[in-house]
């Protein structure tokens, strides 16, 4: 980091092993006061473009694509350079995003042991091989792709950042990183970790902040980056389909979610009324699987309504870096007044059984916060089922059977996780069966391992991250036939 103007903290963009500024500075804002933490280099189409043509001639010219115990060695000291800033990374990301310290510590903690598992991977991917005929061999070699363009978000920007870009620098990718303008600060000590890891070629790795699309859509549209990951919102991610099919480029995203939290009348509401709670409040709601729909069967609904209406009432709210606060602010005003205006809207059509709400008064009114809120709605077709509110609120809806739980989970256009609270133990393997979702947990809740793969059905996204699938979105299948020569 370095200072622009006396007493303000100034961060800059990595680009081809150099730190680089951009002709327009943006700030960069406390999202519990609405006061500036500091500026940013605001890159567009010139980042993107310098950070397109190095990550290209990085992988031509350098033997990163084809040396795997450089990748490795590359992601090892990456991780270990992380762990090294862990207590600063954890404080800068509850501060500029808001999330409460746990939930901090959670997102960098599990963002390290990624890098090291894909570091491992790198070592341990293998092709195939086989005599297919006598005298004939046949292999499959795994070949990276080449540049990876990855777009990440602002709601959890370290772990979903490294979710894309450790498995395509395993995978023998080169990168070029766009990452929002609402998490600048925290962008800028990513790259200076990874400025750190002296092993990492020049060029491998490029990064840029942009408060704008314009550098991600030449991503996107730029014939010189070969595969696109991109975490966000689904309507975002049609769009990059769209406009990445004029290159046929490979595609990884991952997009909205709509997760139904499914409690049958035998489910043990001790354990499954905190989850669910947390569910609902993780990171403000803001969490593409945020438990934002939860379904009780008929039997169970009066007490779990009951319950669950009084966690949510009981939440603190405060600033991410109170170690008093249950839950941190919403990552700027416009959203907690977005999210203020669906629960205020939803009253036409539903029962609000906690109001929650934008919080207008006291010390945390200039602030972006809001009080996590319960609706209760029997019609799924309402926008408050349909739409993807991403704060901490939730719909209350009430099923009678199995089958009606299935159809009611399933009736959104999302597909990304589902959660089956039961005492049963063979309902979650039945009633999962029939999930449209890409991860479905029994008695918990969003519980990832690096080891599986992570991703959505339907309009939540295509490809998958996670797991040795990430790897694969990273790489082409190259079949080498040799025929051996014939003995005279």
């Amino acid at each position: 980091m370095s200072p622009a103007t006396s007493g303000t903290v100034h961060v800059r963009n990595y680009i081809d092993g150099k730190w680089t500024d951009s002709a327009t500075a943006s700030s960069s804002l406390d999202p519990a006061t609405g006061e500036e933490l500091g500026t940013f280099a605001d890159g567009g189409a010139d980042e993107a473009r310098a950070a397109i043509d190095a990550a290209r001639r990085a992988f031509e010219t350098a033997d990163w694509s084809r040396n795997r115990d450089l990748r490795a060695q590359a992601l090892f000291e990456m991780a270990d350079r992380m762990a090294d800033r862990r207590d600063e990374l954890v404080g800068l990301l509850s501060k500029e995003n808001g999330k409460i310290l746990p939930e901090a510590a959670l997102e960098v903690d599990l963002t390290i042991s990624k890098i090291r598992y894909y570091g491992a991977l790198a070592l341990t991917e293998a092709g195939r091989a086989a005599e297919v005929k006598p005298g004939l061999y046949s292999m499959t070699l795994r070949q990276a792709a080449g540049v990876a363009g990855v777009i990440a978000p602002w709601n959890s920007p370290v772990i979903l950042s490294v979710r894309s870009f450790a498995p395509a620098l395993a995978a023998g990718c080169t990168v070029v990183l766009k990452l929002p303008g609402q998490t600048a600060l925290t962008n800028n000590l990513l790259y200076e970790i990874v400025d750190a890891t002296t092993s990492l070629p020049k060029g491998v790795f490029n990064a840029f902040t942009e408060s704008g699309s314009t550098g991600a859509r030449l991503i996107v549209a730029d014939p010189g980056v070969d595969v696109i990951s991109y975490t966000g919102s689904t309507k975002v991610g049609r769009g990059i389909m769209a406009d990445a099919a004029q290159h046929l480029k490979g595609m990884s995203l991952e997009l909205g979610g709509k997760t139904p939290m499914i409690v049958f009348d035998d489910a043990d509401l001790d354990v499954a009324v905190p989850v669910l709670a947390k569910a609902i409040t993780t990171f403000t709601g803001q969490f593409c699987m945020t438990g934002s729909r939860v379904l009780a069967q008929r039997g169970v609904a009066d007490e779990l309504r009951t319950r669950l209406s009084a966690a949510l009432e009981a939440v603190r709210v405060g600033p991410g870096d109170d170690p008093a606060s249950d839950m941190g602010p919403l990552i700027d005003r416009a959203n907690a007044e977005r999210v203020d205006q669906f629960v205020a809207d939803a009253a036409a059509y539903a029962k609000v059984l906690v109001r929650g709400g934008l919080v207008s008064d006291g010390p945390l009114a200039a602030g972006a916060f809001v009080r996590p809120g319960l609706v209760e709605v029997d019609d799924v077709s309402r926008p408050i089922v349909q739409q993807e509110v991403f704060g901490p609120v939730a719909t209350f809806e009430i099923f009678d059977d199995e089958a009606d739980a299935v159809a009611r989970a399933n009736a959104t256009e999302f597909g990304l996780a589902a959660s089956v609270w039961t005492r049963d133990v063979d309902r979650p393997l039945r009633v999962g069966r029939e999930l449209e979702a890409g991860t479905v947990w029994a008695n918990t809740w969003a519980v990832i391992v690096d080891q599986m793969e992570e991703g959505g059905f339907k309009q939540s996204g295509v490809g998958r991250l996670n797991g040795v699938r990430a790897l694969e979105e990273f790489q082409e299948i190259k079949h080498v036939v040799h025929p051996a020569p014939r003995r005279t």
